[in-house]
């Protein structure tokens, strides 16, 4: 070896010993410390080991996929449903980590899904009626004048319910109960719709006699499966409380109708027979 090469070698161990005798001196220096301040050594924790975002999601991510084939089908139904959007397998898969390209099972009977339209490369939600706004809504239940169920519309997009309330508020159609199933019924209010109703149902109605006292009502309402839109007990109770003393109705003065009076319902021609006979 030449002695420019010792020279060199010489160097590189030199350089070695010090840093190896730096790194001791700074050890020392540690212990020192900490025998001089124990409590603080004691005091500092140990950082917890956490599991980063990204290790978080992707066990999120395995859960779904591992879930079973109904619970992957109501993640990609939910989606639909609340965007209203087409999406394919992969756009799917990025939103809710359902691969129904993995998954066999699962592509085939979100395919086959009386909820589901596919039409061949994307899936979308398809409700039992095809309307997307007020406009269309109100044409649809024209077209039903003995009613539609509004079960069957709920789902016809997001603010079907808001919409129905609209409508119902200006007058164009009416929201009744049914009596069996205790759900609402839509109905047009449409003067174009002809509504023919029979003597026998007139002459039922008109033989009704009602109860003169609100409590009785609303116990023959109750009685027939129907909800009161009054609580009379309530009422009278918040009164006594209040020291109201409810006042006694008077009785409706009984008016004979003569030649003079004006005729509003005269497509009940046997109101005024009376009339016709003086």
């Amino acid at each position: 070896m030449s002695l420019q090469g010792k020279l060199d070698s010489f160097k590189k161990q030199q350089a070695k010993c010090q840093s190896t005798l730096s790194s001791i001196a700074a050890s020392k220096a540690a212990n020192q410390k900490q025998k001089q301040n124990p409590a603080s050594a004691a005091a500092s924790p140990v950082p917890a080991i956490k599991f980063s975002n990204d290790t978080e999601r992707l066990q999120q991510i395995n859960g779904i996929r591992k879930a079973p084939v109904g619970a992957q089908m109501k993640r990609v139904i939910e989606l639909l449903y609340e965007t209203r959007q087409a999406f394919t397998p992969e756009q799917i898969n990025e939103a809710c980590y359902v691969d129904m390209r993995a998954n066999k099972d699962v592509f085939e009977n979100m395919r086959k899904n009386p909820k589901v339209k596919f039409d061949g490369e994307r899936f979308s939600y398809k409700s039992k009626h095809d309307v997307k706004d007020k406009s269309q809504l109100l044409y649809l239940i024209r077209k039903f004048p003995e009613g539609i169920a509004v079960i069957d519309l709920k789902d016809s997009y997001p603010a079907v319910m808001e919409d129905l309330q609209g409508l119902k508020a200006a007058g164009q159609i009416w929201l009744l109960s049914n009596f069996d199933s205790q759900e609402d019924i839509a109905y047009p209010n449409d003067p174009r719709v002809p509504i023919k109703v029979d003597d026998d149902l007139k002459q039922l109605f008109r033989g009704i006699e009602l109860p003169r006292d609100m409590l009785d009502i609303e116990r023959d309402l109750q009685k027939n499966g129907m909800k009161p839109a009054t609580n009379t007990a309530k009422r009278r109770s918040a009164a006594q409380m209040q020291g109201i003393t409810p006042k006694a109705k008077p009785k409706a003065k009984k008016t004979e109708i003569s030649k003079r009076t004006k005729l509003t319902n005269a497509h009940l021609p046997e109101l005024f027979q009376k009339l016709k006979d003086s």
